[in-house]
């Protein structure tokens, strides 16, 4: 197999499996109202099963960069499509709180896999950095969109056990295809890749703290939006809608976000990232305040504002992982990206679980609102320090 070809279906099968990772995850978060109405269990009873998930997509997020150094991408990227079909078929056998956290974790460690080894497999074989982060991150956006309008759909017609068999399904069909289609991993000198320029930095372990800082930040605040919103929409937009129509709802707001990545992953190749990231960043806090402070419509135009800083944010930290670290290191550093990001923000299922308890959507998304003020205080500090950076000492990335 020729590597253009090799690298071509790699692609492929990373957009699709960042599109499940995604949409897997987020099953649960909708269909958690339909299993609310045939239970005793409250919402947030229910919602509290899943912490366990969250934590291991973070947690075990950390090991991933090292195993698939040591087993192959390729190989752990398998694993990924597998054991995500078998979670999910887990989940639909459940009937018990207990059984249902079970299998929640397992599918919250298998979820673990994709990020830091999908990442890594996409830098490798990219043609152009900035635009398959960008479309990328819109099949992962896509994947987050339909989530809660096709749990919803399916729920509603044929029972929220099915909302978790039919992906699982898809799930292992692709694993099969994958390992049938994509013999390796590759060799990642023979694509262009490396015309990706490694930016130097003065001060590294100070944007690094930094960067750090906005990671978590940036965990918390994709968590709380993500995980919240169809149940967001059901109680604060001041309509008695039907569960179909509130997940059609809250795709329609994930929608925005997969344009905002587009647009981001044109503009990584055309400015500079600390500038992006200051400009984005701003649209957080602006975005949660106007949604924690009203309903209706204008809650509809807070949510859209920040579904779209937070899902452009990622193209943009994923492009400074790519651009700021040597190619050798990138699969810890996206490790580390998405441990920090994924393993705090895991606790964001209890917290929530007792803001809305105590006061409501409301005083979640004010709390979020916090959080994104932080973002955008880091990446203020990140622009900043960065322009001391000699311009001309600009190296290529070794590849």
């Amino acid at each position: 197999m020729s590597p253009e070809t090799l690298s071509k279906r790699t692609l492929l099968f990373v957009n699709a499996a960042h599109a499940l990772d995604h949409f897997v995850l987020l099953i649960y978060p909708t269909a958690v109202i339909a299993i609310a109405a045939q239970t005793s269990l409250s919402y947030a009873e229910l919602i509290g099963l899943a912490t366990g998930a969250f934590v291991a997509f973070g947690l075990c997020s950390l090991p991933m960069g090292w195993l698939s150094d040591k087993f192959g991408r390729r190989n752990m990227l398998a694993v990924f499509f597998i054991g995500y079909g078998l979670s999910c078929l887990g989940v639909a056998s459940a009937d018990r709180p207990a059984a249902f956290a079970g299998w929640l974790l397992v599918l919250g460690v298998a979820s673990a896999i994709y990020h830091p080894v999908g990442s890594t497999m996409l830098v490798s074989h990219a043609r152009q950095l900035g635009r398959d982060l960008g479309v990328n991150a819109v099949w992962g956006n896509l994947g987050a969109a339909s989530a809660a309008g096709v749990t919803a759909l399916i729920a509603a017609n044929f029972g929220w056990r099915f909302a978790f068999i039919l992906p699982g399904l898809v799930c292992l069909v692709l694993g099969v295809a994958f390992i049938a289609l994509v013999p390796g991993d590759g060799n990642p000198a023979a694509n262009h890749s490396g015309k990706a320029e490694l930016i130097p930095v003065n001060r590294p372990k100070a944007l690094l703290a930094i960067f750090a800082v906005a990671v978590i930040a940036g965990g918390m605040t994709f968590n709380i939006t993500t995980i919240a919103l169809p149940k967001v929409i059901d109680e604060r937009l001041g309509l008695d809608l039907p569960l179909a129509l509130i997940g059609s709802l809250a795709t329609l707001v994930f929608v925005f976000g997969a344009a905002t990545q587009w647009l981001m992953g044109r503009l990584v190749d055309r400015y500079t990232l600390p500038a992006l990231f200051v400009g984005l960043a701003l649209f957080q806090p602006l975005g949660l305040a106007l949604a924690a402070t009203t309903s209706g419509a204008p809650l509809l135009i807070g949510l859209v504002m920040t579904m779209a800083a937070i899902y452009g944010q990622v193209v943009v930290n994923d492009a400074m992982v790519a651009r700021y670290v040597p190619a050798q290191h990138r699969a810890k550093a996206f490790s580390v990206r998405y441990f920090l990001g994924f393993t705090v923000s895991g606790f964001v299922v209890p917290m929530l679980a007792v803001l809305h308890a105590q006061g409501g959507f409301g005083l979640v998304l004010a709390g979020a609102t916090v959080f994104g003020l932080i973002i955008w205080c880091a990446s203020l500090a990140f622009f900043f320090l960065a322009q001391k950076a000699p311009v001309a000492s600009t190296a290529t990335a070794e590849q």
